[in-house]
């Protein structure tokens, strides 16, 4: 899934290669992704790109006074396409093509979803916080000082900090990857409980601003289609079940529950001691 480092990058990329151009047609081909109904996909024909912004790990592409707004969930992806595509009806059935943008030009975007469970989500609104995920958004992860984030841990209290992370409600950008990322470079329990000492805040705050700093550093001008690749690269943890951890060596291990899955080092994190997996657990019995 793109979080805030890849939803960033593919805003500024998208800014550049958008604004000034004027929309020639949106077609939605995966009816299920569109969420709204007004305004129609036929209401963005002549409207001129303005900007494009990351909120959280949504996208907004502003045409005039409408918001294109996509949620690219686990297996969403956009694509830039220079020139005019081929015609609809020369498309297999098994295209993971969700929607289709084209500009005056003949250039545009291809939003695809690949795998059977669908979750990409498309809006057109005239005020994003119509979208309910934009409306409940927390404070966005790079914009939050110490203060505000020390007391989005206590409130939390016994939940536990990888769910805290991962909740955009209270902390907004980050999901699954960089959330790993983020507790191995704090050299924290994924099951620690939110509320803790103010030395452990300073150490998962800081590690939180340099991960996802660092991975944005990263992604910045890379294309929409390099982006996944580099993500990959440099990922410490997440990912790597059974390589060794980069920082000592040790096996990374993982728990999985019924449709995600994390990963941690048990000698960085959890005092070598390894967190218990319910799916494998069982499958042990």
């Amino acid at each position: 899934m793109p979080e805030l480092p890849e939803v960033h990058a593919l805003a500024a990329d998208l800014r550049e290669r958008l604004r000034g151009h004027t929309v020639q047609r949106l077609e939605v081909l995966a009816f299920n992704a569109l969420k709204t109904i007004d305004p129609t996909p036929q209401a963005l024909v002549g409207a001129t790109a303005v900007d494009v912004v990351r909120r959280g790990k949504f996208l907004d592409l502003r045409f005039g006074d409408i918001h294109l707004i996509i949620h690219l969930s686990l297996a969403g992806w956009i694509r830039w396409r220079p020139d005019a595509p081929k015609p609809a009806s020369s498309r297999s059935r098994k295209s993971p093509l969700a929607a289709r943008l084209m500009l005056e030009d003949g250039s545009g975007l291809d939003i695809t979803e690949a795998g059977t469970k669908k979750g990409l989500a498309i809006y057109l609104v005239r005020d994003p916080l119509e979208v309910p995920g934009v409306a409940d958004l927390g404070p966005d992860a790079l914009e939050l000082d110490r203060a505000r984030f020390a007391a989005i841990l206590k409130d939390a209290g016994k939940v536990r900090i990888k769910t805290v992370l991962r909740r955009q409600s209270l902390v907004a950008g980050i999901g699954n990857a960089y959330s790993d990322e983020i507790l191995h470079a704090a050299r924290m329990s994924p099951f620690h409980p939110a509320d803790m000492s103010d030395d452990d805040v300073s150490e998962l705050y800081t590690a939180m601003r340099q991960t996802l700093l660092d991975a944005v550093e990263r992604a910045s001008g890379h294309t929409a289609s390099e982006l996944k690749k580099e993500k990959k690269s440099a990922l410490a943890v997440h990912g790597r079940f059974g390589e060794p951890c980069p920082v000592c060596g040790d096996t990374i291990q993982q728990v999985v529950y019924s449709d995600s899955s994390f990963q941690y080092c048990p000698t960085c994190q959890t005092g070598g001691k390894k967190l218990s997996d319910r799916g494998m657990d069982r499958l042990l019995k």
